[in-house]
């Protein structure tokens, strides 16, 4: 799922986009804090980053608060962080707008969320 020489670990969190990479994320809106809880592996298989917001999940501000989160988390700028997939689930896909040659420092630093 990531080029060839990044952590075995780090495979199965992240998949390539045409824009970069995307990777699951757990969201519990509604919490006493923002933060990042760390990875976890579903029942089924899937490998996910938990995530804890004080947004309700209302009008969006739940979401925008994930992405907020992520990107300060992760270094990045708001606007290459995208939702892709989950906006009304608590299991949602996130875009992150990379090239090839930051690819694996960034798998690096989200891999290390959390941890």
């Amino acid at each position: 799922m990531v080029a060839a020489g990044a952590d075995a670990a780090v495979l199965i969190r992240f998949t390539p986009t045409p824009a970069g990479l995307s990777l699951l994320v757990r969201l519990t809106p509604n919490a006493s804090v923002d933060r990042i809880e760390g990875w976890e592996t579903g029942a089924d298989g899937q490998v996910y980053l938990k995530a804890r917001v004080r947004a309700v999940p209302e009008k969006g501000a739940a979401n925008a608060a994930l992405i907020k989160l992520l990107a300060k988390q992760a270094g990045l700028a708001k606007t290459r962080l995208a939702l892709i997939r989950g906006t009304t689930h608590r299991l949602k896909t996130i875009e992150i707008a990379c090239d090839d040659g930051e690819r694996q420092a960034l798998t690096k630093t989200l891999g290390a969320l959390g941890a």
